[in-house]
């Protein structure tokens, strides 16, 4: 299983749009990754370690699937209109990481 991680750096001047996110982004990927995707989820920041400190990211989500090839195939046809849909939510470059999952 390979899993794409892509986190969203917290920051003063930062915007996010967490329906637009959760709503239409989403739906975008459904739509253009559809089967690929084995499972994923989506993890919005409350705070850092230390109680009342700032999230160091906004949002954090995983999309899992099933090997390597999958997200290649399916991530790569349509990199180019999801990374598009990027301006519609944030202000801020994603830090992102392809992972194995054991």
């Amino acid at each position: 299983m390979i899993k794409l991680t892509v986190l969203y750096p917290n920051s003063a001047d930062l915007k996010f749009d967490k329906d637009y996110y959760t709503n239409k982004h989403g739906q975008l990927l459904t739509d253009l990754l559809g089967d690929a995707i084995v499972s994923s989820d989506v993890n919005f920041g409350l705070s850092g370690a230390t109680p009342g400190s700032k999230a160091p990211f906004v949002a954090i989500a995983n999309v899992t699937f099933a090997s390597l090839e999958s997200f290649q195939s399916s991530f790569g046809a349509n990199a180019q209109e999801i990374l598009a849909d990027l301006p519609n939510f944030t202000n801020v470059e994603p830090q992102v990481q392809i992972s194995e999952v054991v």
